[in-house]
């Protein structure tokens, strides 16, 4: 028998909207990619339907994000929340507002945290347009084709399919999913509080409710009624919805339940697909094996607010395809860091995620070690970087160029956003004249902003992460010779 044999730089195994965002950033940096999904389409459930700013930032560098809000477009301005004993009853909530240890609202901050808004988008409809987005930048993506079993050596590793197909790549990435059979196979423990709660129910179904909707567009509805307790959740704020429900009995009489919860006749009702889930904290104890990464699901599983965890995923292939890339073109550093900054990023995610409300009502929890929500939504989590002199809060969003930090957004000449200086590659923003760091190997850009002294620079890595800060050129070229423009993790 013949075996196809093929070459990579990088493996994806898993095309859900991680693994898919992996082949976009691995893309970006110039990387031969082949991606793996063992499902035919997209995902059977719309989950997953919010975008938050950071990965709304991650979709900017890569040229996506306009194509991303197109494709959002029929959830647009569905981003409050309601509640009532039925959808008929319900009404829209009052916006979020912080607030003081008093409880009394305060004045919202007054610079804008991100260039790029949140979206809401349902998971079937995104993986499509990140797939279609991929092929057409150049990788190399097989659904309906499951890996069966991988080996590695000093040098490569190689997987081979069901269909007895091997494909050699230098390294592979792993979001395969919360199950991964690669995980599992290289014997990767995970650490937690496990099982969180009942088990829960997600129905989908399709029905017309748009005059019930048309004064409220919501993306989430508490409903109240003692025979139909639930959330339901807008997938296109018209004939798509998801209905989450206690309890893991998936052979309720839906339509009755449903019936209830809308509190109106529903002609046109058809249930789709109805799966029990179960929320979970647990992730990886290592992110790492040899040439094999973890991200998404496969990496840290932690309860659905706000779809932290698809965020966190994407979060995790946006800092290890910069660093892959630097591997792959000699540089022996940077691959040492992405379980030290992304084992403490998705701990610390699905920490938060675990203590948030399940009730509307009570709107943005409060209390000791509660991160700001900002935090969350715009990548706040401080990378344990060498040269770190300050810490940066999460109970407060106050960014200020802090190292180890994503740069804080300010906007530039000609609508530019500081996040827009760094990405695929190194980048140094200067306040003041940058003729002085002209020498230092970096692209150099005038960035006259409020978090930086005049004659103070901030060298950006590829993946917008501030990894120096200081006044003296002379000792940033030093510390890259010396580094190999690498400034990876404290160890």
């Amino acid at each position: 028998m013949n075996v196809q044999r093929t070459q990579t730089d990088v493996l994806v195994v898993g095309g859900g909207l991680v693994g898919l965002t992996a082949a976009l950033v691995l893309r970006h940096h110039g990387l031969a990619v082949t991606l793996f999904e063992r499902r035919t389409g997209a995902s059977s459930q719309p989950k997953a339907r919010r975008v938050n700013m950071r990965t709304m930032e991650i979709f900017r560098e890569l040229g996506r994000a306009e194509l991303i809000r197109e494709a959002a477009r029929d959830l647009a301005g569905h981003d409050r929340m309601a509640a009532g004993r039925t959808l008929a009853e319900a009404e829209l909530l009052p916006l979020w507002r912080p607030a003081d240890d008093s409880g009394t609202a305060i004045e919202p901050i007054l610079v804008e945290p991100s260039p790029e808004l949140p979206c809401l988008i349902a998971q079937d409809l995104l993986e499509p347009v990140l797939r279609e987005a991929a092929v057409r930048d150049g990788a190399r993506v097989r659904f309906g084709t499951e890996v069966a079993g991988v080996v590695q050596d000093a040098e490569s590793v190689t997987a081979t399919t069901d269909t007895g197909e091997q494909v050699r790549a230098r390294y592979l990435i792993a979001a395969d999913g919360a199950r991964s059979p690669i995980r599992e196979a290289l014997g990767i423990t995970r650490s937690g509080q496990g099982v969180l709660g009942e088990p829960n129910v997600n129905v989908y179904f399709t029905a017309d409710l748009r005059e019930l909707v048309r004064d409220k567009p919501f993306n989430l509805c508490q409903i109240e009624h003692p025979q139909a307790r639930g959330g339901l959740c807008s997938v296109d704020g018209r004939y798509r919805w998801v209905f989450m429900a206690a309890g893991g009995d998936t052979g309720r009489e839906w339509q009755r339940v449903l019936e209830t919860a809308i509190g109106a006749p529903l002609p046109g009702l058809e249930v789709h697909n109805v799966l029990a889930w179960q929320a979970e904290m647990r992730v990886a104890d290592r992110y790492r094996a040899g040439r094999v990464f973890l991200a998404g699901d496969a990496a840290h599983v932690m309860p659905p607010f706000a779809a932290s965890g698809a965020n966190t995923g994407i979060a995790d292939v946006h800092d290890l395809g910069w660093q892959l890339a630097a591997a792959l073109r000699g540089r022996t550093g940077p691959l040492d860091g992405y379980h030290a900054e992304r084992h403490a990023a998705g701990w610390f995610t699905a920490e938060q995620s675990s203590i948030r409300t399940v009730n509307l009502r009570d709107g943005v929890p409060s209390g000791e070690g509660l991160a700001h929500p900002y935090v969350l939504a715009c990548g706040g989590f401080q990378y344990p970087l060498p040269g770190i002199t300050e810490t940066e809060p999460i109970t407060e969003f106050a960014p200020t160029g802090r190292i180890g930090t994503r740069i804080p957004h300010r906007w530039l000449a000609e609508g530019r956003s500081t996040l827009d200086l760094a990405g695929p590659d190194w980048a140094l923003a200067v306040a003041g004249s940058p003729i002085p760091w002209q020498d230092c190997g970096f692209p150099v850009h005038q960035a006259d902003v409020d978090f930086l002294e005049p004659g103070e620079a901030v060298l950006l890595r590829p993946d917008q992460v501030i990894a120096w800060r200081g006044t003296d050129p002379r000792r940033l070229t030093e510390l890259a010779v010396a580094d190999g423009v690498c400034f990876t993790t404290a160890q």
